[in-house]
């Protein structure tokens, strides 16, 4: 369609020809367009710089923000007592205090959309102390005070360790009360209804994020093309031209887009402005929904955004440090743990006829088969009904273990509630057949009945740990342990592997799965 100068001088003109989701020209001018002006924006809407703070929000970055200054000073105040500088303290420590707050400020990583979720809250915090590190020193040189780089590069550090154990402690104590439902950012999507489905079932699952999905705007009909009024106990509330009228009518914190034809560059667009002086974002899901973190960059290209997906890396420095980081910390685990380890083999050969530890084929990185170490934890002989020892089928797959398996001895239950059971698997790092952090290792058996993609494990070594550990463990569906399986396959970075060994820490302290 070409347009005349007219047209282009009043968009207004050419979003009235935008089809509805019907197919049909309509004179709506597109999604929920009641009251538009000519920039795009409804009557009367003013234009936020960013979208504002719902009240529990503005109360959290309060206290992100005390709890930063106050760290700072209390670092900058202990150095000052250790090893005083040779300045005036109470110069020193206004300087620090004050750098820090401006640059995070400034970063800026007391944005409440960052703030309570993700790793880019932790980036940014680390951006402001380190930048803020290298002026304080030099601002140091330029007044004449270098004796005071060292003790700067001393003190801020320990600064950077005070704020991030006080964000995560704020973090752990929000996600406790969004476990309760309470400081939820409350989300209307819109899209098709498979994809919504999806989309529900994501924000359900990973509720310490905040996302809460209250309404949803679809074409009204499902994939077998029966009306729906409801989806997944989420009411719909109209069709995809409804959202921005329905996100007016309430208090949304944000438009989640979900997968459908109708949306057009043109019909995002339109949204975009509709929703500009709402205090509600517009929020697009990707089709990539497992691909995230590193791997994914936004461009712009004449003005056109582009999401760019690089490969995963599974070679190369980065994957060498990893195997360095498994076998050394494989090796000093051995080592801190040998008093524990002969306890325990002590204990099986007292508590029940057999062998210390359970030899089991699984299979490796690249498709290469080796044996996995275990203490054991059922009476001797217990391989049936399957080839697995101490894996039953319960109905989903070959991963799932019994809650009450009569096989199991009773030092064997400790241990698998503590996961002690797997500690012999630490020789298995050290041999390089594991890794401390990845996939879970699969039966022979269970790799025959593989889709394709699911071959996509095998690109790394399996791992101690992982997302399914500390994401539920044998709790999980199997759909799920395979979903989480290749999602780290795909996001794999060092960063991911400290988070996941953080997050085993309390998954086994919890016995959350463990049986």
């Amino acid at each position: 369609m070409r347009l005349s100068s007219r047209q282009r001088d009043h968009p207004v003109e050419l979003r009235q020809k935008i089809p509805s989701a019907g197919g049909s020209d309509s004179q709506s001018s597109g999604p929920g367009t009641t009251g538009a002006r000519r920039d795009g924006r409804r009557d009367g809407a003013q234009r936020p710089h960013s979208a504002r703070a719902l009240p529990w929000e503005r109360r959290y970055r309060s206290l992100v923000a005390v709890g930063d200054v106050t760290a700072t000073g209390l670092a900058v105040a202990g150095g000052t007592v250790v090893s005083a500088p040779a300045e005036p303290w109470l110069t020193v420590l206004f300087a620090s205090v004050t750098a820090v707050a401006l640059l995070t400020a400034l970063v800026p990583a007391w944005d409440h959309r960052i703030l309570g979720q993700g790793a880019e809250e932790f980036r940014r915090l680390g951006r402001a102390l380190l930048t803020a590190a290298v002026l304080l020193a030099f601002g140091a040189v330029a007044a004449g005070l270098g004796q005071l780089r060292g003790w700067i590069f001393a003190v801020l550090p320990a600064a950077a360790v005070l704020c991030l154990l006080q964000r995560y402690v704020l973090r752990k104590l929000l996600h406790r009360k969004r476990a309760l439902g309470r400081c939820m950012l409350p989300v209307i999507a819109a899209g098709d209804p498979e994809a919504l489905r999806d989309l529900i079932a994501r924000t359900r699952r990973e509720s310490h994020l905040g996302w809460q999905i209250r309404a949803v705007c679809t074409a009204g009909r499902s994939g077998s093309g029966v009306a729906v009024d409801q989806i997944d106990s989420v009411p719909v509330v109209g069709s995809l031209d409804d959202i921005a009228r329905q996100a007016r009518l309430d208090a949304y914190r944000a438009v989640m887009i979900s997968a459908d034809r109708y949306w057009t560059r043109q019909r995002l667009q339109w949204l975009s402005w509709e929703l500009e002086g709402t205090a509600t974002e517009m929020v697009v899901a990707p089709v990539l929904m497992d691909i995230a973190g590193p791997r994914v960059h936004v461009s712009e290209v004449l003005g056109m955004p582009l999401l760019r997906l690089s490969e995963p890396v599974l070679t190369g420095p980065r994957l060498f440090v990893k195997s360095v980081m498994d076998r050394t910390g494989a090796l000093l685990l051995l080592l801190t743990l040998s008093p524990l380890l002969l306890v325990i083999a002590i204990g099986i050969k007292l508590n029940s006829a057999g062998p210390v530890f359970y030899r089991q084929r699984r299979v490796g990185h690249n498709g290469h088969v080796f044996t996995m170490l275990k203490f054991r934890t059922m009476v001797s002989g217990a391989d049936s009904p399957s080839s697995d020892g101490d894996l039953t089928d319960e109905g989903a797959g070959p991963l799932f273990k019994s809650r009450c398996d009569p096989r199991v001895t009773g030092l064997g239950s400790v241990l698998r509630g503590y996961s002690m059971d797997e500690l012999p698997q630490l020789v298995n790092v050290l041999l390089g057949d594991m890794s401390l952090v990845g996939p879970r290792p699969p039966l022979p058996a269970e790799t025959e009945s593989y889709e394709p993609e699911m071959h996509r494990r095998f690109l790394v070594r399996p791992g101690m740990t992982g997302l399914w550990q500390v994401s539920g463990r044998s709790d999980l569906s199997w759909a799920e342990s395979v979903r989480l399986d290749l999602r780290y396959v795909e996001n794999w970075s060092l960063t991911l592997d400290w988070m996941i060994l953080w997050k085993t820490v309390r998954a086994v302290m919890t016995r959350e799965g463990a049986y």
